[in-house]
């Protein structure tokens, strides 16, 4: 798009193997693209990928399932990091420059503690190391993400990864992009219906991440508060395609082709791109 970069995820979910997915981003105008970490060769099936087709593969979200262990200092810690530390090996190897992390996963009532952020400093250690950047998500748990935040604020290369839809939901319509705007390294955009529950319970089926303006999300808004952080980065997108448990406001795409879909998410990403100044 003119003078804006768009990008979206590539998804095993979507049908098709991931390296075809790329191909089909950029067919229908994509630019940049990201993936989620798998151990083995998909990494590097996706870098070259990225290269044949001209795709800017911008970042890779690192596994956040069990990072529970983390601020628990349990045995399965270890385990975690380990998991973490190859994925950051990994992007180093196929010159993915950028990690997105969530600093926290579950619903359970649950405090930050100290020795979890120094797991989250020796995160930091490690991807200084490699020349890496880490940019932390807004989800639930918006403690653990500030006792993130606030110990590696001296840190230049831990920075902030704007989830517009989790925003809705996990975070109470809070202004996320106010408290975290000028460390601001990517986006993931995407459209929600805020929480479901009449009396507040949040869930994980509430993170729905439909194409924008399928949802209840204020575009416009959306555009000027990057524009008023200044961002300048890709615009990413991270939509979903098939419906998540206990929830079916997906089904509407159910009868897209993967292309179908991608095309509808490309022209749903420049209608949102063309709000900014």
């Amino acid at each position: 798009m003119y003078k804006q970069k768009l990008g979206m995820n590539v998804n095993p979910k979507f049908g098709v193997p991931l390296t075809e997915q790329v191909q089909l981003l950029r067919r229908v105008g994509f630019e940049a693209f990201f993936s989620g970490w798998t151990a083995g060769d998909q990494q590097r099936e996706l870098r070259s990928a990225a290269e044949g087709s001209g795709m800017l593969y911008r970042f890779i979200h690192a596994p956040f399932s069990g990072l529970r262990h983390l601020w628990q200092d349990d045995e399965q810690a270890g385990e975690i990091m380990d998991r973490l530390f190859a994925c950051f090996d990994d992007c180093a190897e196929v010159r993915v420059p950028l990690v997105v992390m969530h600093a926290y996963i579950g619903f359970e009532p649950a405090q930050p503690t100290a020795a979890g952020v120094r797991y989250f400093e020796k995160l930091s250690d490690r991807a200084k190391q490699l020349g890496l950047q880490i940019a932390l998500e807004n989800t639930e748990g918006e403690a653990f993400l500030t006792a993130v935040m606030d110990d590696l604020k001296e840190e230049k290369h831990v920075g902030f990864c704007w989830d517009t839809g989790h925003e809705l939901c996990y975070n109470h319509g809070q202004d996320m992009l106010g408290k975290y705007g000028d460390r601001l390294f990517c986006t993931h955009l995407n459209d929600n219906l805020g929480i479901r529950d009449f009396g507040g319970e949040i869930t994980f089926f509430d993170d729905l991440h439909l194409l924008p303006f399928d949802g209840i999300a204020d575009w416009q808004g959306v555009a000027a508060r990057l524009d008023q952080c200044g961002y300048d980065d890709v615009l990413m997108f991270e939509l979903l395609k098939t419906p998540r448990e206990e929830r079916r406001e997906q089904a509407i795409y159910a009868d897209m082709t993967p292309e179908a879909y991608f095309a509808a998410a490309y022209r749903a990403a420049c209608r949102a791109a063309s709000l900014r100044r």
